[in-house]
């Protein structure tokens, strides 16, 4: 099964960025959708963003016009590009991948800390 793992994280001011990567373990084009979600203290965890293996994207409404998904299959890698960052993007990050068949698998989290 693939391994995920999230670096990039840390804590900024409002207004700055932050790219956050998710390095998998093996070859990520066989992945049908890769995704960030993050989940803030006392809530549920939510959905940021996503791309598929054609570059489809999607993104939470929370974030579109700041945040951009991309993904480099030659690097096994997925990013998010955070800018504009908020005091209310604060929280921990988690990059998913979902194959076709359904299975899906979670990287450990990295969290992400805006001041106001």
């Amino acid at each position: 099964q693939v391994q995920l793992v999230e670096s990039g994280g840390g804590l900024v001011q409002a207004g700055g960025s932050l790219r956050l990567s998710c390095a998998a373990s093996e070859r990520i084009f066989s992945i049908n959708t890769m995704g960030w979600y993050r989940q803030a203290p006392g809530k549920q965890r939510e959905l940021v963003a996503f791309i598929t293996s054609g570059g489809s994207t999607n993104y939470a409404d929370s974030v579109k016009g700041r945040f951009t998904i991309s993904r480099d299959n030659a690097k096994r890698t997925a990013y998010l590009q955070m800018n504009s960052l908020k005091p209310e993007d604060t929280a921990v990050y988690y990059c998913n991948a979902r194959y076709a068949l359904g299975n899906e698998y979670w990287g450990q989290g990295t969290q992400v800390t805006v001041s106001s």
